[in-house]
């Protein structure tokens, strides 16, 4: 008899410590599952940081910017004469930004809402310099810049600004 009750000792025994071993392991997935959700928020949270970052650079960069052509250097001025002849020579900027889509849309003043081309610039809202077909799954980040170019009005010449947001798109 005594011998029964102590292999019935020993199974209660290893079960409890089956019953152990498993909650110890589902708190531990528990854990994990925690820590990888924050890991992921965290890169999400860095991907957005360095995607608006590409923006301003991208503002910023010597292909759109507006340099010292306006006067002082100006951060986040886009040269839109420049952008229009970028948008002819795209093909030779393929893999240059990291960028699939680029466009620049006009908040204030807005003209008509039409898209830009060498007929109708510079009464037009959109400048869009594309490489591929946007689909849902690219990314897309934008920021507020000031579109800036040379007006003529008379014999004199000066600087037209105006608001508006580049935005770009990437495969994320």
């Amino acid at each position: 008899m005594k011998n029964k009750s102590a292999q019935l000792k020993i199974q209660q025994m290893a079960f409890m410590l089956i019953a152990i071993i498993l909650f110890f392991a589902l708190v531990g997935m528990f854990f994990l599952t925690l820590q990888f959700s924050k890991i992921k928020e965290s890169a999400g949270i860095l991907e957005e940081t360095n995607a608006l970052l590409l923006v301003t650079k991208l503002a910023n960069s010597p292909e759109f910017s507006c340099g010292e052509s306006f006067g002082t250097g100006k951060t986040n001025c886009i040269d839109s004469d420049k952008v229009m002849a970028l948008k002819n020579n795209i093909k030779r900027y393929d893999d240059f930004w990291g960028v699939d889509n680029i466009e620049i849309r006009k908040i204030y003043p807005k003209n008509n809402g039409k898209e830009c081309t060498a007929g109708n610039y510079p009464n037009c809202d959109i400048i869009k310099i594309e490489k591929e077909i946007i689909t849902s799954e690219y990314s897309k980040y934008s920021n507020f810049v000031s579109l800036c170019r040379k007006e003529v009005f008379g014999d004199e010449s000066f600087d037209k600004c105006e608001i508006a947001k580049l935005m770009v798109a990437y495969d994320g």
